[in-house]
């Protein structure tokens, strides 16, 4: 095939990307984050930019089964297969709410088989010499998708696919050695376990762990995580304590895990999952990488393997931030100029400890991490909870809309921003009245926090606090948050009389502005035998969907949105330490849209489904629950249970001292409730 390329470095790299994989889109919910616009953004980033004309730009073809069964079973095929054919049609949304944080729809088996012959096309490729490198822009991603199981956005795992496709059916192109670096902010799980005992393939993943709290959540993610028998050693995880990781963080891994491992282990091929949900404005990630951290990190691979590199498209839900990103890293591999960026921080102290961490454990079976680092290469910095800046105060929409476009383009590199983006965010900061000061402040940098504060969105920058203060919602408890004592104990910290263990509290230990009782037509419910505060015993649920033949009393409390992010954590097991808010107001507006919203990032947490409930004085009423998808598995794992002595005590408090209910009335209320089931 004639090519086009344009004469600078003479590297010969291939695209592809099919409007056909836009197919693929969730039903129930258009503002579903793993959306069609994203690689439509990234293609329209590319194109503003002439990068189609220098390369070769491939069409789709889809994957045969023979392949996809290298790393599938049969059965996960079959339904992949059919589950956008008509016969699944009255099926299609309860089969996907089996999975986890899945969608189908009529396009969704098109779009699976050809996102992963994609990546095998391409894999081929290269592989081959046709190509340097080559970027497939696909959708779906891949890297959750289990053996056995769709999962995390996911249907197949293309990389894989692609991967023992080179290894066990092109075994006259002599690769022995692949290198998978899996930069996604969440750990590439079914990728490991694909090649858990393979010592053909060198697995690398960089990703939030947060201890085990962060999607998709447990202890695969964890640097103990080696691989098995030949494969010891051969299985790289490096765990993240917390978020906003950026560019000193990652090169820091490069240069003293993937780099000096990459060196003995000496690929034959690198592909990258490359997810860009680590990078900044990311509203799953919570990191901070930007275009130019991303270059740097793609020209230290170039370095191995020929610079024969294959990277498929996996996360990244900022419209902005993934283009910019996608379109540095195609520019790295055509070997274009540098981007502009700078290394001004140095890495979180978290970073040193992982690292050395994660080469400790490895170090019997890379000899090289036996050598110790030394002490002028672990200058750090503090991971601060709540590094502080003065607010700036916008009354004005267009004032408002103008900053985020300014800082937007900043953090990205952009010459154009996430117009919509914008003007929801404006729209939600104009809905909510923000009460503001008639001064304006300047936003200062102080010695105190790090430059690189300054370079993101309004939601991730270090004054986040200080802007959602300003903001008034309505938290509706149902549960034993119902007791104003309870709660107050994740407004001010510490425990009341049943509880096993203390609330951290929140940054602002202000008391509610008000407090107002509702009823709501939805079904109160308990399950589960057993949680750290209560001990055993039941916790409480209301159900997401509304019924009219129901009803559930609500304890609203008037507070700022930065107060309910630290709730919200602290109703799902964390501490409130949030270096950019988890409820951000994208979050916000989105959840008065669609009457409800999965916080990915909690997804393990019992209460990771925010649920809108209308508006009291025109202000929305949020509370948190389980998502329809968790009820059915309740429904199907664990029997309704009775509240626990001291929990009930709590509920039964909360409902009197209110003056919503006697307490024998109370008593029968909870009784009924723990009996129905959900």
């Amino acid at each position: 095939m004639e090519s086009n390329y344009v004469k600078g470095g003479g590297q010969r790299v291939a695209l592809l990307y099919d409007e056909r994989m836009c197919k693929h889109w969730d039903p129930e919910d258009k503002y579903h984050p793993e959306s069609p616009d994203r690689i439509r953004a990234i293609w329209k980033k590319l194109e503003s930019a002439g990068i189609p004309e220098r390369c070769e730009v491939l069409t789709a073809k889809e994957a045969d089964d023979k392949y996809l069964e290298l790393v599938h079973t049969k059965k996960h095929i079959d339904l992949m297969r059919n589950i956008s054919s008509t016969n699944f049609d009255s099926r299609r949304s309860k089969i996907a709410s089996r999975f986890n944080s899945i969608y189908f729809n009529e396009g969704s088996s098109e779009a699976a088989y050809l996102a992963a012959g994609s990546v095998i096309e391409v894999s081929e490729k290269v592989a081959r010499g046709e190509y340097n490198s080559a970027v497939a822009i696909v959708r779906p991603p891949g890297h959750h998708a289990e053996p056995d199981a769709a999962m995390g956005f996911c249907l197949f795992n293309n990389v894989a696919v692609a991967a023992s496709f080179l290894l066990n059916e092109r075994t006259e192109l002599g690769l022995n050695k692949i290198l998978i670096v899996d930069w996604d902010v969440h750990h590439g799980n079914g990728t490991q376990k694909m090649f858990w005992t393979d010592p053909r393939v060198l697995f690398f993943s960089v990703h939030r762990h947060d201890f085990g709290s962060f999607y998709p959540g447990g202890d695969d993610g964890s640097f103990t995580m080696v691989g098995e028998g030949l494969a010891a050693g051969y299985n790289i995880n490096v765990p993240w304590e917390h978020g906003q990781c950026g560019d000193a963080d990652y090169l820091a891994v490069w240069d003293h895990i993937l780099i000096p491992v990459a060196k003995v282990y000496n690929p034959d091929i690198i592909f990258i999952s490359g997810g860009f949900d680590a990078a900044i404005g990311d509203p799953l990630g919570g990191c901070r990488i930007t275009p130019y951290g991303y270059s740097v990190m793609m020209k230290k691979l170039m370095e191995f393997a020929g610079g024969r590199i294959m990277l498929a498209l996996e996360g990244g839900y900022n419209l902005s931030s993934i283009s910019n990103s996608v379109l540095a890293c195609v520019k790295a591999l055509l070997e274009d100029q540098p981007i502009s960026g700078s290394l001004e921080a140095y890495p979180f102290e978290s970073t040193w400890r992982v690292i050395q961490a994660v080469r400790q454990e490895l170090s019997p079976f890379w000899p090289i991490f036996a050598e110790k680092l030394q002490e002028k290469e672990l200058l750090c910095r503090p991971y601060t909870f709540e590094p502080h800046l003065p607010s700036s105060s916008e009354s004005d929409d267009e004032k408002v809309e103008a900053k985020i476009l300014a800082v937007t383009e900043e953090s990205c590199g952009a010459s154009e921003a996430n117009v919509s983006d914008i003007h929801e965010v404006s729209h939600v900061l104009s809905a909510l009245k923000v009460e503001d000061s008639d001064t304006e402040k300047e936003v200062a940098l102080t010695k105190d926090c790090p430059s690189e504060c300054l370079k993101g969105t309004l939601e991730t920058s270090c004054s986040w606090r200080s802007d959602y203060a300003k903001i008034d919602i309505w938290y509706g408890s149902y549960g034993s948050n119902m007791w104003k004592p309870r709660f107050l104990c994740y407004i001010e910290g510490g425990q009341v009389d049943g509880m096993q263990k203390a609330c951290p509290g929140s940054n602002d230990g202000s008391l509610p502005k008000e407090i107002k009782w509702k009823i709501v037509p939805h079904r109160l419910c308990f399950g589960h035998s057993y949680t750290r505060t209560w001990g055993s015993g039941g916790v409480a649920f209301l159900h997401p969907a509304t019924n009219i033949d129901e009803k559930a009393y609500l304890c609203m409390y008037k507070i700022t949105l930065e107060q309910f992010n630290d709730v919200l954590l602290q109703e799902n097991r964390l501490n409130p330490s949030l270096a950019s808010p988890l409820f951000d107001l994208s979050a916000l507006d989105l959840v008065v849209k669609n009457k409800s919203l999965k916080l990915e990032a909690l997804m393990d947490g019992w209460y990771s489904n925010i649920v809108y409930l209308g508006t009291e004085q025109e202000i929305p009423i949020l509370t948190m629950t389980c998502s329809l998808a968790d009820i059915e598995k309740l429904k199907s794992e664990v029997s309704s249970l009775p509240p626990s002595e001291a929990y009930e005590k709590t509920l039964v408090k909360g409902l009197v001292e209110g003056n919503q209910l006697s307490k024998t009335e109370a008593e029968d209320y909870i009784r009924t409730a723990s009996t129905r089931g959900f």
